[in-house]
């Protein structure tokens, strides 16, 4: 490898199945599920459950879900599109650079992390900045991502200088975004937000108690981002998504408390996912529609999901700083 001295940013992403056939979301699932650090359980009876349960009927479910918000113009999710979006408008902020070289990965899924990096390599990067982008850290995502970095890496007699960014999720350039995307979204509406729900994915309660630091994380996101706005904690509401299996998992849960405050007379609400860089299955499914759809099925009467910060001008000048900041003596 040439000591060209060209440096590399890569974005990584959690991943995307490439179809919403049922071969397609069974691969992409498999993949997903299999990780040790996605899902703890191992062993014998794990396997039967994974392989004669849950790729059985999974897979067709998922498969409709993402049929739901599927880009059909690029034939891809939207959680590639805006991926690649970002790292097109991150890369355009270089330009002029010849020695930085920003490009995008994704951890499960395609484009994956071991032929991004090691085409970055064959570029002539000899130092790489990754760039996890999840605000808050917890293994099943920061942690899994930097554990397939490293793999790749150990498979190089050459290997780049490595840098990370930490997870930013107090950082005070990500907070501000985030709530001026929450004032900007609430100035479009006709009318007035009567509640607002932080809804971030949640996690199992063992992960936690393990010691994975993404409650304290989100729970600090939630709380400078009350204090940015001026609101209290019965304005801004901090719940999780996502919960599935059997397992218990970090409550509250965003379904169950849209359908109560519904019940409780709220008849506005707005929801942001302070925990997502881009839109996915997560926020357009979930939130979009299923959380917005169990508020207005309760009695409520308007609710709006605030769009994730995605590609948006705001969001590039937030990423492009903490990219600066962490390559301080490399350009």
């Amino acid at each position: 490898m040439a000591e060209t001295g060209k440096t590399g940013v890569l974005l990584v992403n959690l991943g995307t199945p490439e179809a919403t056939d049922y071969r397609s979301m069974r691969r992409y699932l498999k993949q997903f599920l299999s990780d040790k650090r996605v899902v703890e359980a191992s062993g014998p009876i794990w396997w039967l459950v994974l392989n004669g349960i849950i790729l059985r009927k999974r897979p067709k479910a998922s498969g409709r879900a993402y049929d739901l918000i599927w880009n059909n113009d690029l034939d891809e999710s939207p959680l590639k599109t805006v991926t690649r979006a970002q790292s097109d408008a991150i890369a355009q902020a270089f330009s002029g650079m010849d020695n930085v070289v920003v490009d995008w990965a994704m951890r499960y899924g395609e484009p994956s992390i071991d032929a991004v990096l090691k085409r970055m390599v064959d570029q002539g990067c000899t130092r790489i900045l990754l760039f996890p982008l999840y605000p808050q850290y917890s293994g099943a995502t920061t942690g899994t991502a930097m554990d397939n970095v490293f793999d790749v890496l150990k498979s190089m007699r050459h290997q780049p200088t490595i840098r990370t960014v930490a997870p930013y999720y107090n950082h005070p350039a990500h907070i501000i975004a985030l709530a001026d995307s929450i004032r900007a979204h609430h100035a479009t509406l006709d009318w007035t937000p009567d509640v607002t729900i932080a809804s971030l994915h949640g996690l199992p309660v063992d992960f936690i108690k393990k010691g994975d630091p993404y409650q304290d994380h989100c729970e600090a996101t939630v709380a400078l981002l009350r204090q940015e706005l001026g609101y209290d904690d019965r304005q801004l509401l901090l719940t999780y998504q996502s919960r599935s299996g059997r397992t218990v998992w970090m409550t509250p849960d965003t379904e169950d408390v849209a359908i109560g405050l519904a019940r409780d007379g709220v008849k506005n609400l707005t929801i942001i996912a302070p925990g997502f860089a881009t839109d996915c299955i997560e926020t357009l499914e979930e939130l979009h529609i299923r959380a917005h759809g169990k508020f207005i099925a309760a009695g409520g009467e308007n609710c709006s999901v605030v769009p994730c910060l995605n590609d948006s001008p705001p969001s590039i000048s937030m990423l492009k700083t903490l990219v600066d900041a962490n390559l301080g003596g490399w350009v």
